[in-house]
């Protein structure tokens, strides 16, 4: 049983843009209770590397996280040492509120109770705050969203913390197809940390027809120091492949003055996207990961590249296949101009690349014509 003294909150940390699954922070519940000496975080953020078969399932969408205790001065000191915010707020419960959330924390942490499959929008350690909340006091909690003023999509608000992880953002557009692109309520808002805090700030609790603030106070605990973040590295998705881009257009003339094939310069860019292809196609048919359905990115790294590629590297090709590079020379060139226009948002680092696929298409066109 909980004193009279008990407190519980919701503690939002701060990103970590070291790792790109702690650039978007972290939420927990904490319940401190001084005359009975509890002080513990929940954490709903955990998982084992050492689960059985762990990669697999992480590849298949059936990756298990879970919830976890830690006592809050460990918790505090880790988040602080690696400069994360802190903040409290300390939910207004009455007394048989706390009682009631707490068993329900404690019943959530039995073993046969504490594991859930992870969905990076939908089922994450920020959204078990949220879905905590509700499933104990059900209509007694409202969330209200009028303060959200943007319409931010799925994968804008991804973006917004990825500004200084251009290669995992990339990753995370290229692997992630049209759910991503969904307009987001704002209650699919508090998918990300920052969000449940607001939204909690903005959330009431029903009593007896009565509304009051689910948030009685917020504490800020520890605010992080600014750092110097600003990345100037040459190694950028984008500056990496438009630089492929001008070393494949250079030699693209030179092939053309001197009427030579690279055959195997082409072989291997389309077997490396060909096989891209298929593993995109794989993510979306084959796996639970929701968010790689309808992946447009198929658009340009078609899984059919792969055997075309292998058919360069022979002496003699088919005729259909030198056709085939000529339209998607064409198709390639129609995809540059209508990219702003498809349904999904495609990662603008990509456009040199689906440029290089239509030039080099042309060029082996070309070749084989003359040939």
């Amino acid at each position: 049983q909980l004193s009279r003294r008990t407190e519980i909150y919701v503690v939002t940390c701060g990103p970590f843009q070291q790792e790109l699954y702690s650039a978007f922070g972290h939420n927990a519940f904490r319940v401190y209770d001084p005359e009975t000496a509890i002080d513990w975080i929940y954490n709903y953020g955990v998982f084992d590397f050492n689960q059985p078969n762990f990669y697999l399932n992480f590849a298949r969408g059936f990756l298990n996280y879970k919830l976890d205790t830690v006592d809050y001065p460990r918790f505090k000191y880790v988040y602080m040492y690696y400069n994360r915010s802190i903040h409290e707020q300390v939910l207004n419960f009455d007394q048989e509120e706390k009682q009631n959330f707490f068993d329900f924390l404690e019943w959530n942490m039995l073993p046969e109770n504490q594991y859930y499959y992870y969905d990076y929008f939908y089922d994450n350690c920020a959204t078990r705050i949220r879905d905590a909340l509700v499933n104990v006091f059900k209509n007694k909690i409202e969330f209200d969203g009028s303060y959200i003023e943007t319409d931010y999509t799925i994968r804008q608000l991804t973006d917004l913390y990825l500004k200084e992880q251009p290669w995992g953002d990339l990753g995370i557009d290229l692997c992630l197809g049209l759910p991503m692109d969904v307009s987001a309520t704002p209650y699919m808002y508090m998918y990300l940390p920052d969000y449940i805090e607001s939204g909690l700030n903005n959330a009431k609790i029903i009593r007896d027809g009565v509304a009051s603030p689910l948030v009685r106070k917020t504490l800020v605990t520890y605010e992080s120091k600014s750092e110097n973040t600003s990345d100037n590295s040459l190694f950028t998705p984008q500056k990496i492949f438009w630089t492929l881009f001008v070393i494949v257009a250079i030699l693209s003339y030179v092939q053309y003055g001197k009427q030579k094939t690279f055959n195997r310069l082409d072989a291997t860019l389309f077997i490396i996207i060909g096989l891209l292809g298929t593993f995109l196609f794989l993510l979306w048919t084959v796996t639970d990961h929701h968010a790689a359905a309808s992946n447009m990115n198929i658009l340009w790294a078609f899984p059919l590249h792969l055997i075309t590629g292998i058919l360069l590297m022979k002496k003699s090709t088919p005729k259909w296949v030198n056709k085939y590079f000529l339209l998607t020379s064409f198709f390639m060139a129609a995809l540059v101009l209508f990219w702003m226009f498809l349904p999904q948002m495609l990662h603008y680092s990509l456009i040199p690349i689906v440029m290089i696929l239509g030039l080099r298409g042309f060029m082996i066109w070309k070749m084989s014509s003359k040939k």
